[in-house]
């Protein structure tokens, strides 16, 4: 990304406004019926400021913008070229319900793909709490957050924290420690497009539980939808509800993940079945975890499951799912018996 900015940093007054103006729409979202937050720059900057390199000049396009706020923290090796940000894929991971496995399902998927060579980054759209930090064991090394960015008081790669294990996976929090913080649809969408300038190929959003506005925000940058479900009826019924909203709102590349199965409650009629589930909510199913005691021993290590060195049915499912999303596998990790083989499984197909 070259950008060539003429004239002294600190020679004009004039500063460019990170986010729209009011009235202006972003991405489809609502037009700005009141004055946005402007995030402006100090009179006198020094190269490091994110805005430096755009004082005294008025860009024409947001994304410009963005481009002029990071560009000090693009990495070689990692800079986008114009493909790579045409095919960099924004999904939130959703329910409706909360206690149902979005965090853990954000950041085994996350780091599934992240091991695949991919450059991911997990933000954390819930602002008034956020627990996916711990799951990445990442909890002590958040300094900034996302509201920071929009107040201005740290650059894009401050806030964004590298995980200590695989370093194209990064985390962006968004909760902050005093009152709640006014974040917009264009607040999203514009974190999330300086996220893809940085070279970023997949942004894996953990939502909030709820249909209120915090899961407005959080869906209005993505592109792709994940439900996570039980197999509870009160689950199924947010599940639904949750589509129907997702698709109001122009998200129809959806998938299902059902978590907690339980093999031995479906034989005894106990519980519904992945594939029950799947024909009530008629969407196309990505994976099914089956309970495991190994989530609350992964949760409190910081370590996802799919980190461990011999992998628990769970992170062999969480690995299924995530070779699924990506298009590498198109077959289901049998729960019965998931160490299951590829010829095996196309023998037991030609002798059904």
């Amino acid at each position: 990304m070259n950008m060539q900015v003429t004239g002294p940093a600190a020679a004009s007054s004039r500063q460019p406004a990170l986010f729209p103006c009011a009235g202006q729409r972003a991405r489809g979202g609502p037009a700005q019926t009141s004055a946005p937050r402007f995030v402006q720059g100090p009179a006198t900057c020094v190269r490091s400021c994110p805005f430096a390199s755009g004082h005294g000049r008025q860009f024409k396009s947001r994304r410009h913008i963005q481009a002029a706020a990071f560009q000090e923290t693009e990495e070689e090796g990692f800079t986008a070229s114009p493909n790579d940000m045409q095919e960099a894929r924004i999904i939130v991971v959703t329910s409706g319900k909360g206690g149902v496995g979005k965090t853990t399902t954000s950041a085994n998927l996350g780091m599934s793909i992240a091991r695949l060579g991919y450059k991911v980054c997990l933000i954390d759209a819930d602002i008034g709490l956020r627990n996916l930090d711990l799951l990445l064991g990442l909890e002590n090394r958040i300094l900034y957050t996302a509201i920071d960015i929009l107040d201005g008081e740290c650059r894009l790669d401050q806030a964004l924290i590298r995980d200590k294990r695989w370093k194209n996976l990064s985390l962006l929090s968004m909760s902050r420690n005093r009152q709640r913080y006014n974040v917009t649809r264009a607040h999203m969408v514009q974190l999330c497009e300086a996220i893809i300038a940085l070279g970023y190929q997949f942004i894996i959003l953990d939502c909030p539980a709820g249909i209120d506005v915090g899961f407005i925000n959080a869906i209005s940058p993505a592109k792709e939808s994940l439900i996570v479900t039980t197999p509870e009826i009160t689950s199924i019924r947010d599940a639904d509800r949750v589509a129907g909203l997702l698709e109001a709102n122009g998200i129809y590349n959806v998938k299902l993940l059902v978590n907690r199965v339980r093999p031995d409650m479906i034989q005894k009629n106990d519980m519904m079945s992945v594939k029950d589930v799947q024909e009530m909510l008629g969407i196309p199913l990505l994976g099914a975890i089956p309970e495991d005691p190994q989530v609350i021993i992964s949760t409190n290590r910081g370590e996802p499951l799919v980190l461990q060195k011999q992998l628990s049915l769970s992170g062999i499912a969480f690995e299924n799912a995530a070779r699924r999303l990506i298009g590498k596998q198109d077959y289901f990790v049998d729960l019965n018996n998931p160490h299951k083989g590829l010829f095996q499984k196309i023998g037991e197909m030609f002798s059904n």
